[in-house]
């Protein structure tokens, strides 16, 4: 208490010394360390500028209250035991008035019950004194990572309102930048569009967008999956019949043609339309006419033709599954989705959406921790964003508490079984390239971590390290 208080400006933030993979803010991080005793306030003030945190340091709670008034802080540490106001009631009042701010409180040994008060009241951290330099320097980089993270899901949730995609689409990749420009482009005209892409990828979303964006947006939309229709009922599903067509045709019904009037009419998996039909369709397209089951006349129809499809026609044309002048008729113009292992940098945006879409409205959004990021990040997506969305499904009815960690994910992300190479346009951290190189080398050599250390140039002691730092089940095969 009446101790002078060490010079803030002669702490000048330092290049960080983090643990790997925890990257330093743009802009450092602002700490305020309160202390009455001037030995432990410089130490904490030492160890934060080791962490790359621009440090201020204050003496009393009412000093601290004044300067956070003034300076932009995002942690605060402070000792419980404080002259006057004591550090249980600066904490209540910075929870009040600065709730953004991550509170790490300094107890001494033995006072165990006051921590537990503090995290009651909201502190994230606690850490016990006398303590170590590491200590400190580990507590501190593990809520300079949490803020990270909230910052990060706060930004990706204010770009999803900034609308990062098209007509439903999510994605800001360049990538998925071409798939909308060419999508508003084709909105705006008549021709049929052919919109080619793995399973999942959203080829309806693509669909829906070309139409919902252009002129015929007021009339209507009629999907028809060719892979779920029954091969006996398509013919009278399209173009409809009329009154004792056939047996059981007890009065006429409208096909999906006539139905889609003035609209679009998306065929999801053309590919799997049987040949003799597509020809059929063909004609319907080359006519402008259809001819209702039974009828005797064929009708005028004015419908736009989008359709989908995740086989390779061309190949499907060389095998005479598909007719090559039916690939011309729909192929005017060619939309490509990438699957979404060619657009990793999407996924975060993709993973935002889904936790919003599947958190209770009644509760706070859900996060993800960083490692069940990474996990989702290094994951190869047969299913595509179909398959993410269920994940992200899976993993906020199945998590308990506000983040989704891990271990909520479906097995084969808790439990990879490979780990795939970055594509070439792909920019990894080293930490994850260095635990992959680690992973594929222990598969190669049968878990010999010998043989593994040899071949990566390093020693066995640092392949034990390396395998304990990035979590590495020592019964890799």
């Amino acid at each position: 208490m009446g101790h002078s208080e060490p010079d803030r400006s002669s702490f000048k933030t330092t290049e960080p010394t983090l643990e790997p993979g925890l990257q330093p803010s743009v802009a450092p991080m602002h700490i305020l360390v309160v202390d009455d005793e001037p030995s432990s306030r410089q130490h904490c003030v030492e160890v934060a500028v080791l962490c790359g945190m621009k440090a201020h340091a204050a003496s009393s709670a009412e000093e601290a209250l004044e300067l956070m008034e003034q300076l932009p802080v995002d942690v605060l540490i402070t000792d419980l035991k404080l002259p006057q106001a004591g550090g249980l009631d600066l904490l209540k009042r910075v929870r009040d008035m600065h709730p953004q701010v991550a509170v790490v409180v300094l107890t001494q040994y033995g006072t165990i019950n006051s921590a537990v008060e503090a995290m009651r009241l909201g502190a994230v951290d606690y850490v016990t004194k006398p303590f170590r330099v590491e200590e400190m320097q580990t507590r501190l980089e593990r809520v300079v990572r949490d803020i990270e993270l909230d910052r990060e899901n706060r930004l990706l949730r204010e770009q999803l309102r900034t609308r990062p995609g098209f007509g439903g689409l999510i994605g800001a990749s360049q990538k998925m930048q071409r798939v909308y420009k060419l999508t508003e482009r084709v909105s705006q005209h008549n021709y049929p569009v052919l919109i080619l892409g793995e399973s999942g990828t959203g080829k309806e979303l693509v669909a829906r967008s070309i139409h919902f964006n252009g002129p015929r947006r007021d009339k209507p939309f009629v999907p028809v999956d060719c892979s779920a229709l029954v091969p006996t009922l398509i013919e009278s599903e399209l173009f409809g019949y009329v009154k004792g067509a056939f047996t059981g045709a007890l009065h006429s019904k409208q096909g999906l043609l006539e139905a889609a009037e003035g609209g679009t009419l998306f065929f999801d998996e053309i590919g799997d339309m049987p040949v003799d039909l597509q020809s059929k369709l063909l004609r319907v397209l080359q006519e402008r006419e259809v001819k209702p089951v039974g009828a005797t006349e064929r009708r005028p129809i004015n419908v736009r033709v989008i359709a989908a499809t995740n086989r390779d026609l061309e190949t499907a044309i060389r095998n005479g599954t598909f007719r090559q002048d039916l690939y011309f008729r729909l192929n005017v113009v060619q939309i490509k989705l990438p699957p979404l292992r060619e657009r990793r940098n999407d996924i975060p945006l993709l993973v935002t959406a889904f936790l919003e879409r599947y958190s209770d409205e009644q509760e706070s959004t859900r996060t993800i921790s960083e490692e069940a990021m990474r996990r989702l990040m290094a994951y190869d997506w047969p299913g595509n964003v179909r398959e993410l969305e269920n994940a992200i499904e899976r993993g906020v009815a199945l998590g308990s508490g506000p983040v989704v960690h891990v271990g909520d994910l479906p097995s084969n992300l808790v439990y990879p079984s490979t780990d795939r190479v970055p594509d070439k346009e792909e920019v990894l951290p080293l930490e994850e390239m260095e635990r992959r190189a680690i992973l594929r080398t222990l598969r190669e050599t049968g878990g010999d971590k010998l043989a593994a250390a040899r071949l990566l140039g390093i020693g066995k002691t640092t392949l034990y390290r390396k395998l304990k730092q990035y979590q590495i089940k020592q019964n890799v095969q």
